[in-house]
């Protein structure tokens, strides 16, 4: 018998659900309404299982056992663990009130203090009532990641209050983000207190890395090898953030060349090896953050964030741009720029290490947490939308150049460096021959591939606004 005044019988009567479907766990209520399918997963649990209507009330669902009830999709790895498909996203930020606010007593921490979380299989060739429920579980916030969550709200509380609400990334934060929400572009932004300026909707959201070692304690799986850099919790009551952590215990190191950095904790790699530069400084990121060598850093992989090493030559200059992963021409065809994996990048937090050429040798010059600042990552999405319209008419080639040797390239119209201070398309394939089908037929050439592309952050971008700034 469901009591809803209290949280043990509401999380033990939510576990009835693991491996049932919506259809079998509510087939009667459901077929009782006449329900085909349609909608959200949440509100058709809420409404046919649960039993009161779905809302966006700031109380919690469960509001006298203080509980909040949270679904969300998972996906299956080749070793039948379980990992979330996206970020968990909770109560919609209001900006008008949430800068009145502290966080112990927030409309954010009343709704989510305790959530009752429901994992399902996603399978998009069947009805979302077929779906499989696998995980139930209640969830409290172990009190080292608490700390950090506390951090990341007060962060986005002071951008609002310092009116750059229109500024605010998933990037700005660790655990705990702010992404965006709206079905449309026209109800994507709203006024916010201290600027004319309207801000696009967002929601406060567990990012995906934070989700998936909640599945991981919920699934009970083989641990993880997981290494903390917060060993005490305590510590983050006397600093400001845990960036500062992290920045401190890079700074003995600076002026360094790897292989020093290295042998200061006996440590041992093959210099033959391709990927050598690639190994030691990773070796050496581990090190210096206390963690083994044959551990992921727990809080980075909780964080999404993305460490990138870059080398720096004498005068300043960068030799190669970063690159994301080579992107699918179909995929770009189909979604909107709000939906895009692009999109998604620009709004991650980055570690970058600088290694500087000092004449000899690359020495440990600079480290730096990064997000791509608001009006770049509207320059990001110029590039994206130019891209999408290329692919959109099948106009890829531009035209054909032949060198002195007589050797013939084509030439694409994908944006290249010179178009945008920020970034730009290039081939990522071996060779020309490495290809990825296309969803219109390129017109020049008749062909339905085109060698692989990815984009590319420019390298003078990289030195300009991230290492000299």
């Amino acid at each position: 018998m469901l009591d809803i005044t209290s949280a043990d019988s509401i999380i033990e009567f939510a576990k009835q659900l693991k491996n049932q479907t919506l259809r079998q766990a509510c087939g009667v209520e459901i077929e009782k309404h006449g329900y085909k399918g349609k909608g959200n997963f949440g509100q058709i649990l809420e409404k046919f299982y649960f039993g009161y209507e779905p809302n966006s009330d700031v109380e919690p669902d469960f509001k006298e056992a203080g509980i909040e009830l949270k679904s969300s999709p998972l996906k299956t790895l080749k070793n039948g663990e379980y990992r979330s498909k996206e970020r968990l996203v909770l109560n919609i930020i209001n900006y008008l009130e949430v800068h009145k606010e502290e966080f112990e007593t927030s409309s954010f921490w009343k709704k989510n203090a305790h959530l009752l979380l429901v994992f399902y299989l996603h399978d998009r060739d069947l009805n979302l009532l077929d779906y499989l429920i696998k995980l139930v579980e209640g969830w409290q916030y172990p009190t080292e990641d608490l700390k950090i969550i506390k951090q990341d709200w007060e962060f986005i509380n002071q951008k609002i209050k310092d009116g750059k609400a229109h500024e605010l990334s998933e990037g700005d934060t660790f655990y705990l983000g702010a992404c965006t929400k709206g079905s449309t572009a026209l109800k994507s932004f709203r006024d916010q207190p201290f600027n004319d300026i309207k801000a696009k909707q967002r929601a406060y959201s567990l990012k995906q890395g934070y989700v998936n070692h909640i599945i991981a304690n919920i699934a009970q799986e083989e641990p993880a090898v997981y290494g903390k850099i917060i060993e005490q919790p305590e510590i983050l009551d006397v600093v400001d953030s845990i960036e500062d952590i992290i920045l401190e215990k890079f700074k003995p190191f600076f002026g360094l060349i790897p292989e020093k950095i290295a042998e200061k904790f006996d440590l041992h790699f093959n210099k033959k090896a391709k990927n050598y530069f690639a190994s030691i400084t990773n070796g050496v990121l581990k090190a210096i953050l206390g963690v083994e060598q044959d551990k992921t850093i727990e809080e980075f992989e909780k964080a999404d964030i993305q460490v990138k090493t870059i080398r720096v030559e004498q005068n300043n200059r960068i030799e190669q741009s970063v690159s994301f992963p080579a992107f699918d021409f179909e995929q770009i065809y189909n979604i909107s720029w709000r939906d895009s994996e692009l999109k998604d990048l620009t709004e991650k937090k980055f570690l970058f290490l600088f290694f500087k050429n000092d004449g000899t040798d690359y020495v440990f010059d600079k480290v730096k947490f990064w997000n791509m600042p608001y009006r770049d990552r509207n320059e990001v999405r110029k590039v994206w939308l130019k891209t999408k319209k290329v692919i959109q008419t099948g106009e890829i080639i531009k035209e054909y150049k032949t060198d002195k040797n007589g050797k013939v390239s084509r030439i694409n119209n994908f944006p290249n460096k010179s178009e945008n201070r920020v970034c730009h398309v290039r081939p990522h394939g071996q060779t020309a021959l490495d290809t990825k089908p296309l969803p219109v037929m390129e017109k020049d050439t008749k062909e339905m591939s085109f060698t692989k592309q990815c984009f590319w952050i420019n390298w003078d971008y990289l030195r300009d606004e991230i290492y000299l700034k």
